[in-house]
Parts: structure tokens; sequence; C-alpha cells
């Protein structure tokens, strides 16, 4: 059905409307981190006319960005300093992300190609894993760590990172394998080839949507989790959603610096989606259409 020029400019409007609708929080988060504190609670808000400002930005991550002097970098250690925690979440987001989806590939095409008893059983269990709370088992987990020295460290919130998302990774891998025709195995069996070149040479390499589709997700549950670290450290790691509620104090919420933090928090997130985005689409539509 062809739309006339008025009811597509209509439906442009309608789509610019509702993007505006959604970006506008984002754009206002953004705004607050370079308002001064009388700015920030103004009456009426100053939405676009406000005097930019980086103290803000500084007191967060030691960097001086004055126009003037250019660069420079303050020795940090005041209460709102978080570039180490920053580096904290994008380490722990970064390899937890790795490790989930280089074990749910191997996991996910296993269930996918070969048949084994009770299979269904077996994945209905996965999925029964990613149903279960977080607080059902963080104290359990909490005593498990202490046991094994992995408390307050990289290592400890990596792995249980990775053990969080897999099950997802999984079931979300297994779906992409199997809407692979198994065709292509067979016959690549029949030319001789083993079974892991198949994988490596053949289905890995058609799978790469899904896989990126699948990453951009457990990075994203990585980086906003909040009950695991807050339960398994204590001082030395901190990630982003457990050291913004610091910024609530008794004299009350510094909201420029949490700001300043939830801005600079975004974009790790915001170019892994760009490194993927070539993939990511395409993985996230694969199986939705069937021959």
């Amino acid at each position: 059905m062809l739309l006339s020029p008025t009811q597509r400019l209509l439906r442009a409007f309608a789509a610019w409307a509702v993007v505006a609708l959604f970006v506008f929080p984002i754009y206002y988060w953004i705004t607050v981190a370079f308002k001064v504190e009388r700015e920030i609670f103004s009456l009426p808000p100053k939405v676009f006319q406000f005097t930019p400002s980086w103290k803000s930005f500084e007191e967060v991550f030691g960097v001086s960005l004055g126009f003037e002097n250019g660069l420079e970098v303050i020795p940090g250690g005041g209460n709102f300093y978080m570039t180490p925690r920053l580096v904290d979440s994008i380490v722990v987001a970064f390899f937890s992300t790795i490790l989930a989806v280089a074990i749910a590939v191997l996991a996910a095409y296993a269930l996918s190609r070969m048949r084994i008893k009770g299979q269904h059983h077996f994945v209905f269990w996965i999925l029964s894993t990613r149903m279960m709370p977080p607080v059902a088992v963080a104290i359990p987990m909490f005593f498990i760590y202490k046991n094994f020295g992995l408390l307050d460290t990289h290592i400890g919130i990596i792995l249980i990172h990775a053990l969080m998302n897999m099950p997802l990774a999984v079931l979300l891998l297994k779906s992409f394998f199997d809407d692979i025709p198994t065709e292509i195995d067979e016959a690549a069996l029949i030319d001789g080839a083993s079974r892991f070149l198949i994988f490596r040479k053949i289905v890995l390499p058609m799978a790469m949507g899904g896989i990126a589709a699948t990453a951009v997700l457990c990075f994203i549950f990585s980086w906003t989790e909040f009950l695991f670290v807050l339960t398994l450290t204590q001082t030395s790691l901190k990630t982003v959603p457990v050291v913004s509620s610091t910024f609530v104090t008794s004299t009350g919420t510094a909201w420029g610096n949490m700001a300043a933090l939830g801005t600079a928090a975004m974009l790790p997130a915001f170019i892994f989606v760009l490194l993927v985005q070539k993939n990511l689409v395409r993985g996230l539509t694969l199986g939705s259409l069937k021959q």
C-alpha cells in the first residue's frame, strides 16, 4: 500500500517524536553532569541554556578539562574519585563476556548438532537456572568465595558474571545454530572434514551475527549487575552500579557527580555495540524468517 506524501510526513514526524521521547531523559541526564549545583535545581529547569562546567568530571575522574590549560591530570583520592571503579567495571564486563560466550558457543553447538538422551530436559534445566533469583544464591556464594579466597577479586566477579550469563548465552546461541541447515555439516562430513573443522571453518563464521548479539547482551547484563558485586566485594573492587550508591551522603545527593559517572558509564556499552553493529541486527533477527 502506497502512502501519500502527507502520510509519509506524518509517519516520519511520529517516528522522530518517539525517538525524542526516549532520548530526552538521556540528554537531560548528560546535561546534569555539565551543570553547577544551583543550575541543577533551578526552576524552571535549564534544559538548553546553561553554563557548561567540567567540575563534576574533574572530581569523578581526576582530570581537568580546562580549555585554556589543556588536559591536566589531577591526583585522585577524593570522595567521588571513580576512575578505578570504572576500570573495574570494564575489566569485569569484558572478560566475563568473553568467558561466557566462549563456553556457550561450544555448549550450544553440541546441543544443536548432537542428540543425547534427555536433551530436552537438559535444555530446560539450563533455562531454569536463569529463572532462579540471584538473591537465592548470593549468600551461599559468599561463603564459597570466602573459603576459596575469591572475595574482592576480579577473577571472582568475572566467574560469577560469566556463570550468570551462560544459561542465556547457551539458549540464544543454540537457537542461532539451529537455524543453520544441518545439510551443510553433513556435506562437509562426507567430504572428510572433522566435526571440529566444520564448527570452526563453516558454522562459526555463519553464526557470527548471533554471537555478536549474545555478546552484547552478556556485556550489558554484566555491566549493570548489582547484587553479586555488592555481596562478593568489600573495598578493593567495586563496579559502577554499586559505587553509584555512594553519591548519596548524609548531606545530600551529589547529582552532578553521579551524572558524570553515569555519562561515562554509557560510553563502553555504546562503543561495544558500535563495534558489533554490522552483525548485531542480523543476529537479533536470525531465525525470524523460515523457509
